[in-house]
């Protein structure tokens, strides 16, 4: 049985449907970029072979990642072409639990910058961002049998859903300004820091 389309599909089906619909009104700039966490290292997933990329933190800008490859989609089938392609360049390998076990997070970010359709050469730019995250699973090492590498990749993926999860009930119930939220214990939760609060 095959599965329907995911949820970054249908999100990116949803949101070209709307710029289309609002064309008229507004013109949009959409630009993604796709990359991968595995094992605490940040690669490329747009370009083959990507080197490993820094991370790095702006006060104007937030957080972002130094040297990430941009694209400029027009449509949602172009988005779902580099998709496929990034795909390709993502860390997999089998495990006793799964034949095609994804070793790495996999996060695709949209940037969409929209304008007011007008003579006035001030009208403002508003920006959203928006983060799509596929990440890998967490796992018992007594239940996969890893071993060697593929345990190391175990260990970082667990660190990291554990990161995730520590800064998700930070940000929760009984949530102050004043709260320590541990952004800082992954790359995972550093580069989703704006989104996450």
């Amino acid at each position: 049985q095959t599965a329907g389309p995911g949820v970054m599909v249908l999100t990116m089906r949803d949101l070209f449907t709307e710029v289309d619909r609002l064309q008229a009104e507004k013109s949009f700039k959409i630009s993604m970029q796709y990359l991968e966490v595995y094992n605490e290292t940040i690669r490329d997933l747009l370009i083959e072979n990507s080197k490993a990329l820094d991370l790095r933190e702006d006060p104007e800008f937030g957080v972002f990642v130094a040297g990430l490859s941009e694209k400029y989609p027009k449509t949602a089938d172009e988005v779902f072409t580099l998709l496929e392609y990034g795909n390709k360049n993502r860390r997999q390998s089998p495990t006793e639990a799964n034949a095609t076990s994804s070793r790495s997070h996999a996060v695709l970010q949209i940037q969409i910058k929209q304008q007011e359709r007008t003579a006035n050469v001030k009208s403002s730019v508003k920006i959203g961002k928006l983060s799509l995250i596929d990440l890998a699973g967490s796992e018992r090492a007594a239940v996969t049998k890893n071993r060697g590498e593929r345990l190391v990749e175990g260990a970082n993926i667990n660190k990291s859903l554990l990161a995730l999860g520590n800064c998700i009930n930070a940000l929760g119930e009984g949530y102050k300004k004043t709260t320590h939220v541990p952004y800082r214990n992954s790359k995972l939760t550093r580069l989703l820091k704006d989104s996450l609060g």
